[in-house]
C-alpha cells in the first residue's frame, strides 16, 4: 500500500510478493526474560474510500478469508427478503455470522430454523462436529448423542444460504458448489464491496465446503470499512442490509462465538464501537463503526493466538477497546502461559511498539 490506497486493481495478484521473513513480528510469546516464539503477519486498516490508515507487511497479497468474511456473506440473508418472510431476528442473523462453539442454544436455534424454512439438518452441507465447547462436548458424549451438522461451527452461515437459497427459488441442494447461485451471487456481492474482480482470483474449499475466495488483506479491509460506513458505498438496499446484521452481532454476541471466545468478549465489552471475526489459519476482520474504518489482518503461521493478540492489539491503538475493555478482556489479549503446576511462565503479547 505504497501510494497510501488499498488495492482496488482490477485482479487479485497470483502469487505473494514477500516471504515470512520479510514480514514484521506482530506478537512475541515470552518465556522468562526471553521472547521464545514470534508470530509474524500483515495487518492494515483502512476507511471505506479506501485511504491506509496504517499497514504493516505484505498487505497486497492474496488470502483466504475463511470464516472472517461470514458477516458480508450474512447480507443476501437480509436483502432477499427472508429475515421477513420467514420471521427472523437477532439470533439468528448473528448466528448467520458465527463461528460457534456448539453450544445447546446455537444448536437449538439453528434447529428451529431449519424446520421455520421447511428443512432439516440433513439438509446442512457443512459435515458434523464435535462441539468445541467442552462442556457441550461432554454433556453430548454423557447423553449418548453424537455431533450433528447443526453442531458444525459454520451451521448458522449454511443455514442463512439455505434460506436464501428458499426464499429467492433457487435449489437448495448443492449449495456449497462454486456455481450454485447462492455461491455466484456471495461472489458478484464480494467484488463489489471488495473493489475488486475476483473472476480468476484463486479459490478453495473451506473446511465447511463451501467456496472460499482469495482476495488481499487491503480489499478485505475496505470491505469492513465499507460494511460499517456503508452510505455513500453500497447501494440503498446493502447499506440497510449491512446495518441490520452490525446491530444484530451487537445485540447478540454469544451467538456469534460463545462462552469464554474471543469475539464473543469484544463484542460485549466494545458495546457497539467493533465488530469483529475470526477465520481459520490466523486470519481476523474487524469494522469500527464510530470511526468507519476495515481492518484485516493474517498471522502468516495461521495460529489462533497470535491473531487474537494482534486484533486486540489494533482495536485498542485505534479506541476500539478503552482501557476498561482493555484490562477486562488482558485474560484473552495478553494472556498469561502457566505451566502445569499452575505457576506463571510467559506471556503472549503485541510485540513492543506495535502497533505505532
Amino acid at each position: 500500500m505504497n501510494d497510501g490506497t488499498a488495492q482496488t486493481a482490477q485482479t487479485a495478484p497470483a502469487t505473494p510478493t514477500a516471504t515470512e521473513a520479510d514480514l514484521p513480528v506482530l506478537v512475541e510469546v515470552t518465556r522468562g526474560p526471553m521472547t521464545e516464539s514470534r508470530h509474524r503477519g500483515s495487518a492494515i486498516v483502512v476507511d471505506a474510500d479506501a485511504r491506509v490508515v496504517g499497514a504493516w507487511g505484505d498487505t497486497e497479497s492474496p488470502v483466504y478469508p475463511r470464516s472472517a468474511i461470514k458477516p458480508v456473506q450474512a447480507l443476501p440473508l437480509v436483502e432477499s427478503g427472508a429475515v421477513e418472510a420467514f420471521g427472523l431476528g437477532d439470533a439468528e442473523i448473528a448466528l448467520a455470522c458465527a463461528s460457534h462453539a456448539g453450544e445447546p442454544r446455537h444448536v437449538a436455534v439453528v434447529t428451529a430454523w431449519l424446520d421455520r424454512i421447511g428443512l432439516g439438518v440433513d439438509d446442512l452441507e457443512c459435515g458434523p462436529q464435535v462441539p468445541t465447547h467442552d462442556d457441550s462436548a461432554a454433556a453430548l458424549a454423557a447423553s449418548g448423542g453424537t455431533p450433528t451438522r447443526a453442531h458444525n461451527n459454520c451451521s448458522g452461515k449454511h443455514t442463512g444460504m439455505l434460506s436464501t437459497a428458499v426464499q429467492l427459488g433457487d435449489p437448495t441442494a448443492g449449495y456449497v458448489k462454486y456455481d450454485h447461485p447462492v455461491q455466484q451471487r456471495l461472489l458478484g456481492l464480494l467484488e463489489q464491496i471488495c473493489g475488486l474482480d475476483l473472476g480468476d482470483a484463486p479459490w478453495g474449499i473451506d473446511g465447511c465446503s463451501i467456496p472460499t475466495i482469495a482476495v488481499p488483506l487491503g480489499n478485505l479491509a475496505l470491505a469492513m470499512a465499507r460494511f460499517v460506513d456503508p452510505d455513500r458505498h453500497l447501494p440503498e438496499k446493502r447499506a440497510a442490509a449491512a446495518r441490520r446484521i452490525a446491530a444484530a452481532m451487537v445485540a447478540e454476541p454469544f451467538m456469534v462465538a460463545g462462552t469464554g471466545r474471543f469475539c464473543t468478549a469484544v463484542l460485549q465489552l466494545a458495546d457497539g464501537r467493533a465488530l469483529v471475526k475470526t477465520g481459520a489459519e490466523g486470519v481476523f476482520m474487524a469494522g469500527l463503526p464510530e470511526h468507519g474504518l476495515g481492518i484485516a489482518l493474517k498471522i502468516e503461521d495461521g495460529a489462533t493466538r497470535g491473531a487474537e493478540a494482534a486484533m486486540a492489539a489494533l482495536l485498542h491503538h485505534f479506541g476500539a477497546l478503552d482501557e476498561a475493555g482493555w484490562t477486562a478482556l488482558a485474560g484473552q489479549a495478553q494472556p498469561v502461559l502457566l505451566n502445569r503446576a499452575g505457576i506463571e511462565v510467559g506471556a503472549i503479547r503485541a510485540s513492543a511498539g506495535w502497533p505505532a
